[in-house]
């Protein structure tokens, strides 16, 4: 039971622009043979159980459904897939864990019970939260799971006193980003750091990818009409927020393929984003707005670049200052080191008691 639950966990693990829906994977078994698989691939697209059932065919009557999450029960972009279920004949499933969301919540398992279906719930329960960290967290926050990538030397700096900042990492580091901006739904930066670096906020790998959301803060409207976002905005969507009611200024980047939002504050740009489908929000910015979603606690993840050298002086990327005690300081679990190159790679979470705490 467990290999196949297991590959439905992996089928899940492919998913790489699911929004702000889980990553799921489905697993059909007829006779001890796989006679269905399938995964939720893209928001608004089919979802996992879909794929496998239209892949087994009239070998679904009769056949046990491994899930990595239970079937919905409700209208959304697409039907209730439990229903689909029952459809099937599907005569047992195995659910990896059930659905926190309040619009399913047990009721998919009911209405599959109802229907005369063998199901059994917990099978691989941590690998499939795991697999979700980022949907679960979500859920309870309404705002995106926001990622933070950073790059320093070994003593946290992002920049020589010079301002030279080109390149802290070296060149397999710097791809990994480009492996990590494929993963999520946005990309968030400051306008400092356009004006410093003219980044594209692309990704760009050998291979075909979906290209996230370009998301800038720019209060005051100062992104260069002639800035690679801009420039680009017909072909990768550009969202600024910003606060300026300069009529001119606003209809120059409209014209340009720019979207405009207002802005009133961090958590209230959040929540718009999450509204807007954004469930995994990757930021790349400077030192002022790294501090300010740090202060925030919003930064739910942490994936830290680091050279391997000390550059000195005062350029580093957080701010703010603590008077302690040290054990109210806000922590992250380190989920893992490895190399990269020649430099070093820490991916780090919230402590499990900041994520669960208030359930």
């Amino acid at each position: 039971m467990q290999q196949y639950m297991q590959q439905a966990i992996q089928l899940a693990k492919s998913a790489s622009s699911t929004g702000v829906n889980p990553r799921v994977g489905a697993v059909i078994v007829k006779d001890g043979r796989v006679v269905g698989f399938g995964a939720h691939l893209k928001a608004g697209e089919a979802h996992a159980e879909v794929h496998a059932i239209r892949m087994a065919g009239a070998a679904a009557y009769g056949a046990t459904m491994y899930v990595t999450l239970e079937p919905c029960s409700h209208h959304g972009k697409t039907p209730p897939c439990a229903d689909l279920v029952v459809e099937s004949g599907i005569k047992r499933i195995v659910i990896a864990m059930s659905d926190p969301n309040p619009l399913v919540a047990g009721q998919g398992i009911a209405r599959l019970k109802a229907a005369g279906i063998e199901v059994e719930v917990g099978l691989l329960e941590r690998e499939a939260r795991a697999l979700n960290v980022a949907f679960l967290r979500s859920l309870e926050t309404r705002r995106p799971y926001v990622v933070l990538k950073t790059a320093t030397s070994l003593d946290g700096k992002v920049a020589l006193d010079t301002g030279d900042s080109k390149w802290v990492t070296g060149t397999e580091a710097r791809r990994d980003v480009h492996e990590l901006r494929s993963t999520v739904d946005a990309i968030l930066t400051g306008v400092g750091t356009v004006l410093a670096d003219d980044p594209a906020l692309t990704v760009r790998l050998d291979r075909e990818t979906t290209q996230p959301l370009r998301v800038v803060l720019d209060r005051e409207l100062r992104t260069p009409l002639s800035s690679q976002l801009v420039r680009t905005a017909n072909d990768v969507p550009v969202l600024l927020y910003t606060t300026s009611d300069d009529v001119s200024k606003r209809d120059a980047f409209i014209e340009r393929g720019v979207e405009l939002a207002a802005y009133t504050s961090l958590d209230a740009f959040l929540q718009d984003v999450y509204a807007r489908g954004i469930g995994r929000l990757l930021v790349e910015a400077g030192p002022t707005l790294v501090t300010s979603l740090l202060d925030g606690q919003f930064v739910d993840e942490w994936v830290m670049y680091q050279s391997p050298r000390v550059f000195g002086g005062k350029g580093g990327f957080y701010r703010s200052h603590h008077d302690g005690p040290l054990d109210v300081i806000e922590r992250y679990d380190v989920q893992s080191v490895e190399t990269v190159g020649t430099d070093i790679k820490l991916i780090m979470r919230k402590e499990e008691s900041d994520v669960h705490g208030n359930r």
